[in-house]
């Protein structure tokens, strides 16, 4: 009985916990709700493409491709308050999201999603706008 009930609450964890790839417009209709956006990118590339209106610019690896871990959790803080809360987060071609993404998963947090292809294929080749 106890190794049943294990594990039907480790299925329950995992069915809840969620690494998931979203579109733009997919994107664009939990940012209504009020799910935060984050641009993990670099000053460099906000100012070359422009970022997703509202969204919250947060670098999280350097241009040298250093995580800047302690900083990036410090202002993760001040949006997401738990690891329950949903959260979408945003590079250049979703390489480095699918890495940090799987990390976060990893460490708890159970709604992430990361906008399929980046800004640059998954937003503004789809003729979505950004802002400077």
């Amino acid at each position: 009985m106890r190794k049943i009930l294990l594990t039907l609450s480790l299925l329950s964890v995992s069915l809840f916990a969620e690494f998931k790839t979203i579109n733009a417009d997919e994107l664009l209709k939990l940012q209504a709700k009020g799910v935060p956006v984050i641009d993990i990118r670099t000053p460099g590339e906000w100012k070359q493409t422009g970022i997703i209106k509202g969204a919250h610019k947060m670098m999280f690896f350097t241009p040298q491709g250093n995580a800047d871990v302690a900083e990036w959790f410090f202002n993760l803080g001040h949006l997401v308050k738990d690891k329950n809360e949903p959260f979408i987060i945003y590079c250049a071609h979703a390489n480095r999201t699918k890495a940090l993404g799987e990390g976060l998963d990893k460490m708890g947090y159970k709604h992430i999603y990361e906008l399929e292809g980046g800004i640059e294929n998954g937003w503004i080749k789809k003729g979505k706008p950004t802002v400077k």
